[in-house]
């Protein structure tokens, strides 16, 4: 049986890949990084992100490096 894609859909979860997407445009957009740092929880960036189109669940957050999240929300701390 075959099939048309290489198997990577198969071993990164749709959700992560679209949080990661998320991610990418947060990097470019200082009004949406302002929101994030207002968040109190996983919860509260996954509402967020819904608002700008990419789905994801509050766990896929816990599995980005703490490194990858500041670099996101600018890192001040």
């Amino acid at each position: 049986m075959h099939q048309c894609h290489d198997g990577l859909t198969d071993l990164i979860p749709m959700s992560l890949e679209q949080l990661k997407a998320f991610l990418e445009k947060v990097k470019g957009n200082p009004n949406l990084q302002e929101q994030l740092k207002a968040a109190v929880s996983p919860e509260d960036v996954v509402g967020i992100a819904k608002e700008y189109g990419h789905e994801f669940t509050a766990d896929k957050i816990s599995q980005l490096s703490e490194g990858e999240l500041e670099d996101v929300a600018g890192g001040d701390s």
